[in-house]
C-alpha cells in the first residue's frame, strides 16, 4: 500500500503545534507497519537553512493555478523508513514564518495544485493521499478536477484528518477562479460555499473519501454545534465517513529513562531523579525549595478556548491550597498580564515564563506533580500524554481527547489515571484541583499508585497507525496486512484489546453484551464437538471420504482466510461509525447513478463538461 501523506509542517523539519508532531510521528509508524509512505512539505526558509544539506534535487516542473504559471522543484530526503518531499517556490515558501501572511490562500492553493502535479515525478503512484486541515483541503477537490480528464487520479483515494475545526480556510468567492483556478460549479451546487464564503474545509470534507478527528470523542463533538464552528450540518451529513483515531506521541523522545533535556532520568520504579527534577524547576523558576509541595503545572498556549477563564474566577482560592503553581506559554496579551499580576502577589509560590522554551517545558513536565488542562474544547491534546509519561498526573475537563485519555480517579475502588470534571465550571475544576492536592499530601501511596498507572499508558502511534491503515484499507479495497511484517502485526493488535480511554456509554453497552453472547455460544459450542466426536470414526471408514473432506478443509481455509481479511480492512472505522466505511467503499466502486450523495459525483460532470468544451 502507497501512502502520500500532505502536510503544512512536520517535525523536525518546521513546527507551530500539533499537526506538525502528528506529522513528523505517524508516517514513519506507518512504515514500520509496512507501508511505503512517503510526506510531502512545502520547502519553507527555515527548512533551507537547517536541512539544506541533506536535500537532493529531483526535478523541477511548472503548475498552473488559474491565469499563474509558476515554478515548481522537487527535492527529496531519506528519514526513518520515510521519503521526505519538499515543494520548492521562492514566492511563496520562501518567507521566516510558515503562516500569517495576506496570501495565505493562495499560497496553500499553490500547494494544494503542486502536490497533484508532481505525482508524476514521485518514485510511486499512491494509492491514498492522506491530507491535513484546511491547507491541503483543495488536493481532493483538485484531483476530482483533474482525475475526469485522466482516468488514473481515479485510483487514488483520499483521506482528511480534522485536527481543529475551528479553522476552515475562508476565502470571498471570487477568490474561487482567481486564486485557485476552480470553475463556478464548485460554489454553485455548494460544495465549497457556507454562510456566503468559500469554504476549503466543506469542500474536502465532501470530497474525501473518508474523514477523521483526531479523537473518538472529538469526532462525536463535531457533529454539535457547540464544537462544530457551523460544520455540524455537514460533519452529520458525512457521518458515515467520519471516525476519530486518537493520536499519539513519540515515545522514544518522551522518555524519562532516557531524556537528556531534563536534569536527572528516572523510572516508576525508580522515581528518586523527578525529585531532583522538582528541586531543579523550584530552582530554575523561583519557587520555595519545598519537597513536600505539590506542584502544579501548564505548559498552554494562553488563549480562551484552554479554559483560562476558570482560572481567573478562582486563583486566589487555588492560591490557598499548600501548592505551587508554574505557568509556561504565551497567547492574548490579557491572559498573559493576568497570570504576570497574579504571580506578583504570590512571590515563592507562583511563577509565570511568557513564551515557549522546550527545553523550560520538559524541566515543567518532569519537576512538577500535577498538570491542569480545563479546555472549554481540546480536539487531542498531547501535554496530557506527555505529563502521563513523567509522572505528573493531569487534571483536564472531559472534552475532545482529554476524555479519551485521561481515566477519572476512583477512590473507592483506586483506579484511574489522572483527576477529571465535566462541567465547564470553575467551581468543578476547583473541586478537583482541592482533591487533587489533597490526596499527594495525605495520601501520598495512593497517589503514587495513581501516578504509577498513568505512567504505565502506552500513547505510542503503533496503535494509530493500525487504526489509519484500515481505513486506508477499506477506502481502497487493499488489505494493509498484506503488506505489514508478522511480527509487528501481531503486536499492533494485542493493545488494541487494552482500554486506555473511557469507553463512551454507547460503546459500553456494545461491550457489556459481548460476554453474554459468549456465553450462549457455549452451549452451542460444545453440542457441536460432541456430534463431531460421534462423526469422527465414520469419517474415517473409506479413504474417499477422508480425502474429499481435506479437499473441503482446504477450501474452506481458503475462504477463511479471504473473509477475514476484508473484515479488519473495515473493522476500525466500523467502531465510530460502521456504516460509514461501508457506504465509502460502496460510493468507490458504485457507478455514479447508484451514489445517494451527490456532491463527490458532480465534479466529474463539471470536468467532463470542461472536456468536452474543449
Amino acid at each position: 500500500m502507497n501512502i502520500l501523506y500532505a502536510a503544512s509542517e512536520a517535525v523536525p523539519f518546521c513546527k507551530t503545534g500539533g499537526l506538525a508532531d502528528v506529522a513528523g510521528s505517524l508516517p514513519p509508524a506507518l512504515a514500520e507497519q509496512g507501508a511505503r509512505t512517503a510526506v510531502i512539505l512545502p520547502l519553507y526558509q527555515r527548512v533551507k537553512e537547517q536541512f539544506g544539506g541533506q536535500l537532493t534535487f529531483r526535478c523541477f516542473d511548472y503548475v498552473d493555478l488559474a491565469w499563474r504559471h509558476a515554478y515548481c522543484g522537487l527535492f527529496s530526503l531519506e528519514k526513518d523508513g520515510v521519503t521526505w518531499y519538499f515543494l520548492d517556490n521562492e514566492q511563496y515558501f520562501g518567507r521566516p514564518a510558515l503562516y500569517g501572511y495576506m496570501d495565505d490562500g493562495e499560497r496553500f492553493g499553490f500547494f494544494s495544485r503542486a502536490v497533484v502535479k508532481m505525482l508524476d515525478h514521485l518514485d510511486f503512484w499512491p494509492d491514498v493521499i492522506h491530507c491535513n486541515d484546511w491547507q491541503t483541503a483543495l488536493i481532493p477537490i483538485y484531483l476530482k478536477d483533474d482525475g475526469v480528464r485522466e482516468d488514473r487520479y481515479r485510483s487514488i483515494r483520499t483521506v482528511l484528518t480534522i485536527h481543529n475545526i475551528e479553522y476552515q480556510g475562508r476565502y470571498d468567492p471570487y477568490c474561487l477562479g482567481d486564486l485557485f483556478g476552480l470553475d463556478r460549479g464548485w460554489v454553485d451546487d455548494g460544495t465549497l460555499l457556507l454562510d456566503g464564503d468559500l469554504n476549503l474545509l466543506k469542500g474536502a470534507i465532501l470530497t474525501a473519501d473518508a474523514v477523521n478527528a483526531v479523537s473518538p470523542t472529538y469526532a462525536q463533538e463535531l457533529k454539535n454545534p457547540y464544537f462544530a464552528h457551523r460544520m455540524e450540518g455537514i460533519l452529520t451529513q458525512c457521518g458515515y465517513k467520519l471516525s476519530g483515531v486518537l493520536n499519539g506521541i513519540d515515545m522514544k523522545l518522551y522518555d524519562p529513562a532516557a531524556d537528556g533535556r531534563i536534569t536527572a532520568n528516572y523510572t516508576a520504579e525508580d522515581l528518586s531523579g523527578k525529585a531532583a527534577d522538582k528541586t531543579a524547576l523550584q530552582n530554575l523558576m523561583g519557587l520555595n525549595e519545598e519537597p513536600s509541595t505539590p506542584i502544579i503545572a501548564m505548559v498552554s498556549r494562553l488563549v480562551s478556548h484552554k479554559g483560562l477563564d476558570l482560572l481567573r474566577e478562582v486563583m486566589g482560592d487555588i492560591m490557598e491550597l499548600p501548592a505551587q503553581f508554574v505557568v509556561l506559554g504565551s497567547g492574548d496579551a490579557g491572559y498573559e498580564e493576568f497570570f504576570r499580576r497574579t504571580a506578583e502577589r504570590y512571590p515563592g509560590r507562583m511563577a509565570v515564563r511568557l513564551g515557549y522554551n522546550e527545553a523550560l517545558s520538559m524541566a515543567i513536565y518532569a519537576g512538577a506533580d500535577l498538570f491542569l488542562m480545563p479546555s472549554r474544547s481540546e480536539p487531542c491534546g498531547l501535554s496530557q500524554m506527555i505529563s502521563m509519561r513523567y509522572g505528573t498526573v493531569p487534571i483536564v475537563r472531559e472534552t475532545g481527547g482529554l476524555k479519551d485519555t485521561v481515566q477519572p480517579y476512583e477512590a473507592w475502588r483506586d483506579a484511574g489515571t489522572g483527576f477529571t470534571f465535566a462541567n465547564y465550571s470553575s467551581a468543578d475544576m476547583l473541586h478537583v484541583i482541592r482533591e487533587a492536592v489533597y490526596l499527594y499530601k495525605d495520601y501520598p501511596d495512593a497517589f503514587a499508585r495513581l501516578r504509577d498507572r498513568a505512567m504505565a499508558q502506552d500513547f505510542s502511534w503503533n496503535r494509530s497507525a493500525g487504526d489509519y491503515l484500515r481505513i486506508y484499507g477499506a477506502v481502497t479495497g487493499l488489505s494493509w496486512e498484506k503488506f505489514a511484517p508478522e511480527a509487528p502485526a501481531a503486536e499492533a493488535a494485542a493493545p488494541t484489546e487494552e482500554p486506555v480511554i473511557e469507553v463512551p456509554a454507547e460503546e459500553a453497552v456494545v461491550s457489556a453484551a459481548e460476554p453474554v453472547s459468549e456465553t450462549a455460544a457455549k452451549p452451542a459450542a460444545k453440542k457441536a464437538a460432541r456430534k463431531t466426536a460421534v462423526k469422527k470414526p465414520a469419517a474415517k471408514k473409506t479413504t474417499t471420504r477422508k480425502t474429499a473432506a481435506k479437499a473441503t478443509t482446504k477450501k474452506a481455509a481458503e475462504k477463511a482466510v479471504e473473509k477475514p481479511t476484508e473484515k479488519a480492512a473495515e473493522k476500525p472505522v466500523e467502531k465510530p461509525a460502521e456504516e460509514p466505511v461501508k457506504k465509502t467503499a460502496a460510493k468507490t466502486m458504485a457507478p455514479a447513478d447508484t451514489v445517494e450523495t451527490t456532491q463527490p459525483v458532480q465534479p466529474k460532470k463539471k470536468g467532463a463538461a470542461k472536456k468536452a468544451a474543449k
